[in-house]
C-alpha cells in the first residue's frame, strides 16, 4: 500500500506560479512512476507530467514548456512548479504512484492517488 499527501494549489491570476508537492508513505519501494493528473470541472481525469524513477519525463501538450516536475526519491516527493499558468489550467489536482516490479513484493501497475488539491487562474 502507497499514501499519497499533497499539498499547495489555491487560486492565483492569469500568469502566475504555483507549486504542488506530494509525498508518498508505505510501501514507497514498489513506485516506478509518480506525476500529477487533472481534472477540470465537467471533464475527465488527463494526465498533466510524470516522471519515472530513472528520471524519464513526460509532458502533456498543453503544459508543455510552462510546467515542471520534479522528484526525489530519497524524500519520497515529487513536485509540480506550475508558471505562466492560465485560466483553462483550473482543474483538481492529483498527485498518483504507479508501482513496478522493483521487489518481489510489489504489484506492477497499481495506482495510487492523493486526495487532491484545487488550483483556480482567474484572469
Amino acid at each position: 500500500q502507497v499514501q499519497l499527501v499533497e499539498s499547495g494549489g489555491g487560486l492565483v491570476q492569469a500568469g502566475g506560479s504555483l507549486r504542488l508537492s506530494c509525498t508518498a508513505s508505505g510501501d514507497t519501494f514498489c513506485i516506478a512512476n509518480m506525476g500529477w493528473y487533472r481534472q477540470p470541472p465537467g471533464k475527465e481525469r488527463e494526465l498533466v507530467a510524470s516522471i519515472a524513477s530513472g528520471g524519464h519525463l513526460w509532458y502533456g501538450d498543453s503544459v508543455q514548456g510552462r510546467f515542471t516536475v520534479s522528484r526525489d526519491n530519497d524524500k519520497n516527493t515529487v513536485s509540480l512548479q506550475m508558471n505562466s499558468l492560465k485560466p483553462e489550467d483550473t482543474a483538481d489536482y492529483y498527485c498518483n504512484a504507479e508501482t513496478g516490479p522493483l521487489a518481489v513484493t510489489c504489484q506492477y501497475g497499481r495506482h495510487y492517488w492523493g486526495q487532491g488539491t484545487q488550483v483556480t487562474v482567474v484572469s
